[in-house]
C-alpha cells in the first residue's frame, strides 16, 4: 500500500485565491483592505525570514502588511508600545508577534498586551484558554495545529472517535493540536521527552501529528497501518548530493512511511504553507469582525 499524499501547498494555493476573493469584497465594501501588524523583536534570522514570508504572502491576495522590527536589545517598554500602537492603529485588524521573544522580554506579558480581537495568532491565554475548555470556542486557534486539522479534514480522516497521537507537546504546536483534537472528539495521546515506549503509543494511533524537531523521528514500522500522518517538522540534514549541500526532511521518515500510512503530508509542501494561509485567513476573519460583518 502506497499512501495518499497530502499535497498541503495545492490546498494553500486554493485558499488563497478563496482569500483574495474576499479581501478583494472587504475593501470594496469598506475602501481600505485588511492589515495585518507584525512584532519582530531579536535576531535570529529564521524568524526575520518567516517575518518576511508573511509579509510577501499578504501582499499577494492584498492584504496590507506592516512590522515593528527591533533588535535583540529590545526592551520590555519597546516591545509592549509596538504592541500597543497596533491595537490602537484601526487600519491594523490582526497582530503577529514572532516568537522566540529575547530572554529579556516577558513573553506572556506581550502576547496578553494583544487585542483579542486581533490576536490572528491565537496565542492570547483567553483564546488558548477557550480551546482548552469544554463548551468554549477561541476566536481564533494557532495558524499551524488549525492547518493540521485542515490537511485532516482535506484528507476525510475520521477524527471523533478516532485515536490520535501528538508527538511533541510545544505551545505553538503540540499541546494546541492536541486540544483541537479533544476538540473533535477524538481520543488524544501526547507525547514528549519523558514518554515511555513512543512506538508502543504510535502503533495505536489512527491519527499522528508530528511535531517534535527531529529529522525522521518517526519510523514506518511504528506506524498502524493505514494511518493518517501530519508531519509538522521542517529539519536541515547534509545532503552532498543537493546542490545546496543540505536538505529538508520532516520528523517522519516519509519514504518509508508513506508504503504504511493511508496517508501522509510532505515535507517541504505539506503543513508549512498551510501555517501561513491559516494566518491570512484569521486576518481576514478580524476584519470582517471588527468592521461588525
Amino acid at each position: 500500500m502506497t499512501a495518499t499524499i497530502i499535497n498541503g501547498t495545492a490546498v494553500a494555493e486554493r485558499m488563497r485565491n478563496e482569500l483574495a476573493a474576499e479581501v478583494t469584497r472587504f475593501k470594496e465594501r469598506h475602501g481600505y483592505a485588511p492589515g495585518l501588524g507584525a512584532v519582530l523583536a531579536g535576531d535570529d534570522p529564521a524568524s526575520a525570514q518567516y517575518v518576511r514570508m508573511k509579509r510577501r504572502a499578504c501582499e499577494q491576495i492584498g492584504i496590507e502588511s506592516t512590522a515593528h522590527v527591533m533588535d535583540s536589545s529590545s526592551t520590555q517598554a519597546e516591545v509592549e508600545a509596538a504592541v500597543r500602537q497596533l491595537n490602537d492603529d484601526p487600519k491594523v485588524h490582526g497582530i503577529l508577534v514572532q516568537l522566540p521573544l529575547p530572554k529579556q522580554i516577558d513573553e506572556e506579558k506581550i502576547l496578553q498586551l494583544v487585542s483579542l480581537d486581533k490576536d490572528v495568532d491565537g496565542f492570547h491565554p483567553i483564546n488558548i484558554g477557550k480551546l482548552a475548555m469544554k463548551g468554549r470556542e477561541p476566536t481564533f486557534t494557532p495558524a499551524t495545529p488549525t492547518g493540521c486539522m485542515v490537511l485532516l479534514e482535506e484528507v476525510g480522516a475520521k477524527i471523533s472517535g478516532a485515536n490520535a497521537v501528538v508527538i511533541g507537546r510545544s505551545n505553538i504546536v503540540g499541546l494546541p493540536a492536541a486540544m483541537m483534537l479533544l476538540k473533535a472528539n477524538a481520543t488524544v495521546t501526547i507525547c514528549h521527552s519523558r514518554t515511555q515506549d513512543i512506538p508502543g503509543i504510535v502503533k495505536q494511533a489512527d491519527i499522528v501529528i508530528a511535531a517534535i524537531g527531529q529529522p525522521e523521528f518517526v519510523k514506518a514500522e511504528w506506524l498502524k497501518p493505514g494511518a493518517v500522518v501530519i508531519d509538522v517538522g521542517t529539519n536541515q540534514v547534509d545532503d552532498p548530493a543537493s546542490s545546496k549541500g543540505y536538505r529538508f526532511v520532516g520528523d517522519v521518515d516519509f519514504e518509508a512511511a508513506k508504503e504504511v500510512a493511508g496517508a501522509i503530508s510532505k515535507v517541504p509542501g505539506g503543513v508549512g504553507p498551510m501555517t501561513i494561509t491559516m494566518l491570512l485567513h484569521n486576518t481576514v476573519k478580524a476584519a470582517w469582525r471588527i468592521a461588525g460583518e
